[in-house]
């Protein structure tokens, strides 16, 4: 039997070290998951709208920070599309689904500094009737820095607005390029 000496110190280390184990993750701090939804109306059948964006290397044709984007496989899984931007920054991107009948495909960014993110995934995906069309563009990364405290220039904040703006004004460049205005 324990002595009284024993037992009344027992159940605080006790408390003690299950409070130590149980919080020792949350002070352990590393980047989250990053995601953006960005959604635009377009004034066009579906269809037109995915002839438009179907082909992994049409990029060039709608975004306007794009210059060139060849794809070795066109869009065939695994196919790299390299992308060179107007700035002078480059991409380079896998299709890891395409899904024609569905209107929609995904990309890893495997290579490029031109985004401040890491592990970057993406789906485009074209939904609608009639003649009106909703283009998704949607991505999830982590910041470009992977350790704690990240410079302002590849922190979270950072990586979600510049995600943020290469959708924005791609949709916006779509919708244009579309409806012909």
């Amino acid at each position: 039997m324990p002595s009284p000496s024993f037992a009344r110190w027992a159940k605080p280390a006790l408390a003690l070290t299950l409070l130590a184990v149980a919080t020792a993750p949350a002070s352990a701090h590393g980047p989250t998951r990053q995601k953006v939804v960005e959604k635009i109306t377009i004034n066009a059948p579906p269809a037109t709208c995915w002839a438009k964006i179907k082909n992994f290397d049409a990029l060039k044709d709608w975004h306007p920070a794009v210059a060139s984007s060849p794809a070795d496989k066109g869009n065939a899984e695994g196919s790299v599309r390299e992308v060179k931007l107007k700035d002078g920054g480059a991409l380079t991107e896998t299709l890891e689904g395409y899904d024609d009948a569905k209107m929609k495909y995904n990309y890893r960014l495997k290579d490029g500094s031109a985004l401040p993110v890491t592990n970057y995934t993406s789906t485009i995906l074209v939904t609608g009737e009639g003649n009106t069309c909703e283009v998704e563009w949607r991505g999830a990364f982590y910041r470009g820095y992977p350790n704690n405290d990240p410079p302002p220039d590849r922190n979270d904040e950072a990586a979600v607005k510049a995600v943020t703006a290469v959708y924005q004004a791609g949709l916006a460049n779509l919708k244009k390029v579309v409806e012909g205005k």
